[in-house]
C-alpha cells in the first residue's frame, strides 16, 4: 500500500512542515494523497467536519491535500494539562486523562485504532504520508510505541529520517539516530534529508556525503530555510516567540502556561494595520497596548493562577482603567468572569477560584465537551463568521444578555456594558475575511487586502515548489510505492 513516513531527529525539526509540502507537490502531480499522525501531542487542535479533533498540523496537512480534517488523519491526540498529565482524544472524541507513566500502559490498547484509521485512509486515497512524533532515537520509548517506529513496523511503512541543520550538529543527529536505533528499526530508514539550511547547499557537500558514508542511506536532498512557513499556522508553543510590528494598533498576547489553539492569532500577525506582540513570562504588557488578548488554555484555573504570578491581572486592570479593549477566546473568557468553578475535578483538584472580575459571568466546569464547528453573526458589526468551538465549561450571568455574537439564534459569549471588553468560546475568528476587517475597523484600523484563506493556499503552493526544487520528490514516491 503506497505509503510513507517522516520521522525526525528531534521535535520542531520540520516534519510537519514537510509533509504538508510534500502533500501539496504530490497532490500537483495528481495523486489523491491524505496525512497521518498515529499519535501527536498539542494543544493547538483543530474540529473535523465528523465532529471530533485532531492536531492543527494535521489540519494544515488535510488542506495542502485538498482535503477536509477528518479524525482518522490523526487517531491519538494528547492534550496536555499539567507537567505530568494529559486527555487522551481517540479518534476524535475524549478517552480518557492519564498521568504520563499511566499513557505507558494504556499505548497497546490503543494500536488498533491507530492501525484502524490508517487503513481506512489507505482504502480512500493513492498515497498516505505519515508524521512521526518526536524522535525514533527516544529508544527509552520505543516498547508500545505508537508514534514512531512502532507504527512504521506495524504498518509497513518506509520511513524517511529528516535532520533539522539550523539547530546545529546535523551530522551528529542522523548518525546517531542510525546508532542507537535497533537493527529491524533502522531497516526501515530508506534515506535521509537534511532540513533548514541557510546559505549555500554546496558548502554542506562534505557534511552531506559523510552521513551518506556512515549510515549506508542515501540522501534525498538538502531543503534550504523556507521564510515564508513563518505564515503558516504553527502547533508548537515554540514557535509563540513571533511577533509582527509596524502596525498602529498595538495588540498583546499574554503567553500562558497552557496556552491553547493559538493560530488564533495567526490572521491577526499578518495585518499590515496590527503590532502584535506575545508576551513572554517575566515581561510587563505594556502600557500603550490597544487591545489585549486573553487566549485559550487547556487548564483555566492553572493559568489563571498563572496571570496572578505574573502581575498581568495587576497590567490588565490598569488597561481597562485606560479605557483599552480585551478580548477574552475559550478559556480566556473563562478568566475575565467573576469566578471559575469546577465541582468535578476536571482540570485539577475540586474546588472554585475567583476570575479577574472584568466580565460579570461565572463559569462551571462541565463533564460535556463541546467540540463544533459554527456559523455565527458578530452582534458589534453584524458580519457574519465562521469559527468553532472547542471546551469544557458553560458561562452564564448578566453580562451575558450583551452577547459578543448569535449562533442560529442564541446568544453566545459577553460584553462589558461599554463594549470595550469581550469573551467569546468562538475559536478561528480571524481567519474569517469578513470579521476580521470589521474587528480591526472597530479598533480604528484601516481595511486591508489580506485574504487569509487564499494566502495559505498560495504559500503551500510555494513550498511544495521549493520543496520539489531541492528534494527528489520523485525518488521519495518511489519509496513510497507510487507508480
Amino acid at each position: 500500500m503506497p505509503a510513507l513516513m517522516i520521522q525526525g531527529t528531534g521535535s520542531n525539526v520540520g516534519k510537519s512542515l514537510f509533509v504538508a509540502g510534500l502533500a501539496r507537490a504530490a497532490l500537483r502531480r495528481g495523486l489523491r494523497v491524505a496525512p497521518f499522525k498515529p499519535q501527536n501531542m498539542s494543544n493547538n487542535a483543530a474540529v473535523t467536519a465528523n465532529g471530533g479533533e485532531i492536531g492543527r498540523a494535521q489540519a494544515l496537512q488535510a488542506l495542502a491535500c485538498g482535503l477536509e480534517p477528518h479524525t482518522d488523519m490523526n487517531p491519538v491526540l494528547l492534550k496536555p494539562e499539567s507537567d505530568r498529565g494529559s486527555q487522551v482524544v481517540v479518534q476524535g472524541q475524549v478517552r480518557a486523562t492519564v498521568q504520563a507513566r499511566d499513557y505507558a500502559l494504556l499505548k497497546p490498547a490503543l494500536m488498533p485504532a491507530v492501525l484502524e484509521s490508517f487503513h481506512r485512509l489507505h482504502e480512500a486515497y493513492d498515497l498516505v504520508l505519515v508524521e512521526g512524533a518526536g524522535s525514533p532515537a527516544e529508544v527509552n520509548l520505543r516498547q508500545n510505541d505508537i508514534a514512531n517506529m512502532g507504527f512504521a513496523c506495524a504498518a509497513n511503512v518506509p520511513v524517511i529520517l529528516v535532520g533539522d541543520i539550523d539547530r546545529g550538529g546535523v551530522i551528529a543527529q542522523i548518525i546517531g539516530t542510525q546508532a542507537v536505533l535497533p537493527e529491524t528499526d533502522a531497516a526501515m530508514v530508506k534515506g535521509f534529508i537534511v532540513n533548514k539550511f541557510r546559505g549555500d547547499p554546496s558548502l554542506f557537500d562534505d557534511g552531506y556525503a559523510l552521513i551518506r558514508q556512515k549510515t549506508g542511506w542515501p540522501g534525498f536532498g538538502v531543503l534550504p530555510w523556507f521564510a515564508a512557513a513563518s505564515t503558516l499556522p504553527a502547533e508548537d508553543a515554540l514557535d509563540l516567540r513571533r511577533t509582527s510590528s509596524g502596525g498602529r494598533i498595538k495588540v498583546a498576547v499574554p503567553m500562558l502556561s497552557r496556552i491553547a489553539n493559538f493560530d488564533d492569532l495567526d490572521p491577526l500577525a499578518q495585518e499590515p494595520s496590527i503590532d502584535l506582540t506575545m508576551i513572554a513570562p517575566g515581561q510587563a504588557i505594556a502600557g500603550d497596548c490597544d487591545l489585549i488578548i486573553l487566549p485559550g488554555t487547556k487548564n483555566t484555573r492553572l493559568d489563571l493562577e498563572f496571570i496572578r504570578s505574573q502581575g498581568w491581572d495587576i497590567d490588565i486592570s490598569a488597561h481597562v482603567r485606560r479605557g483599552g479593549h480585551v478580548l477574552g477566546i475559550c478559556g480566556g473568557y473563562q478568566i475575565l468572569g467573576n469566578s471559575v468553578s469546577d465541582p468535578l475535578g476536571l482540570e485539577g483538584p475540586a474546588g472554585n477560584m475567583p476570575g479577574l472580575g472584568l466580565l460579570n459571568v461565572e463559569t462551571t466546569m462541565l463533564a460535556e465537551k463541546h467540540v463544533r464547528r459554527v456559523e455565527a453573526v458578530h452582534a458589534a458589526s453584524g458580519q457574519p463568521v465562521c469559527g468553532y468551538e472547542i471546551h469544557l465549561g458553560t458561562t452564564e450571568g448578566p453580562d451575558r444578555l450583551r452577547p459578543f455574537a448569535a449562533v442560529q439564534g442564541r446568544a453566545e459569549g459577553a460584553q462589558s456594558a461599554d463594549g470595550l471588553i469581550c469573551g467569546t468560546y468562538l475559536h478561528g475568528l480571524f481567519t474569517d475575511d469578513r470579521f476580521r476587517t470589521a474587528f480591526i475597523a472597530g479598533l480604528g484600523g484601516q481595511p486591508s487586502t489580506l485574504r487569509y484563506s487564499e494566502k495559505m493556499e498560495q504559500t503551500l503552493d510555494a513550498l511544495a515548489a521549493h520543496i520539489e526544487r531541492h528534494v527528489d520528490v520523485t525518488g521519495l514516491l518511489r519509496i513510497a510505492g507510487c507508480r
